[in-house]
């Protein structure tokens, strides 16, 4: 995340847009960063245009001069969260390893990401509160779901070709058992250690619950 930008509330500009001496993408960067903290503590309904307004030294009309209203703000945010998972999944070279070691890379790899990445997962607790309403209304986001597939579906046919996997398995059911383990970790860290006395989210754990994702992934796929 972006540093904050210290100091007070810039003097009022001029109606036309914002000042034209600031860099428009480290503006939009700047608001997107502050506003994601601020939605994640909060929720939709109890962030503030105003507050995420004074923590980047900006105005109340910028942000509406970039993002139009607080409802887009918050869309905009949801898009720049989900599209940095599904673009690192995309990317992912996993070509060159067998099926077995591709999974674990992918399962790994979300892992990775959602430990790293609290407000994410934070985000899309919001948003299921919320009924997924404003995933609903962003096409960027509706439009994800394909690409998230795309790698995992490859190294499931691989795998089947290989003979290594079983030929029923769906790739929306993997996809979904790598998000549940991954969110619910985080997303339960703190109710759970109140009632188990353990803390998922310890760093003298996390070999052990980063081996045994993978583990339960590859029991799914190979049992027969």
């Amino acid at each position: 995340m972006a540093a904050q930008v210290p100091g007070a509330i810039p003097a009022r500009r001029p109606a036309d847009g914002p000042d034209r001496s600031r860099d428009p993408d480290r503006t939009r960067a700047d608001i997107l960063d502050v506003a994601t903290t601020e939605f994640a503590d909060k929720g939709y309904a109890g962030a503030r245009v105003d507050e995420i307004a004074a923590k980047t030294s900006t105005t109340k009309r910028m942000i509406y001069y970039y993002f139009g209203n607080k409802e887009q703000l918050y869309i905009a945010v949801l898009e720049r969260a989900y599209t940095g998972i599904r673009t690192i999944e995309r990317e992912l070279d996993v070509e060159h390893l067998d099926p077995v070691d591709a999974i674990r890379r992918l399962a790994e790899l979300t892992f990775d990401h959602h430990e790293s990445h609290p407000d994410f997962v934070r985000l899309v607790s919001i948003e299921n509160i919320d009924r997924a309403e404003h995933i609903a209304r962003s096409s960027v986001l509706t439009g994800l779901a394909s690409p998230a597939l795309n790698v995992l579906a490859r190294i499931l046919d691989r795998g089947r070709e290989s003979g290594v996997f079983r030929d029923d398995v769906d790739p929306l059911d993997v996809h979904m058992v790598i998000s549940a383990f991954c969110v619910f970790r985080t997303a339960n860290r703190h109710t759970f250690n109140a009632i188990f006395k353990r803390d998922m989210l310890d760093p003298a754990l996390r070999a052990h619950y980063r081996g045994m994702l993978c583990d339960l992934v590859l029991a799914h796929l190979t049992v027969r």
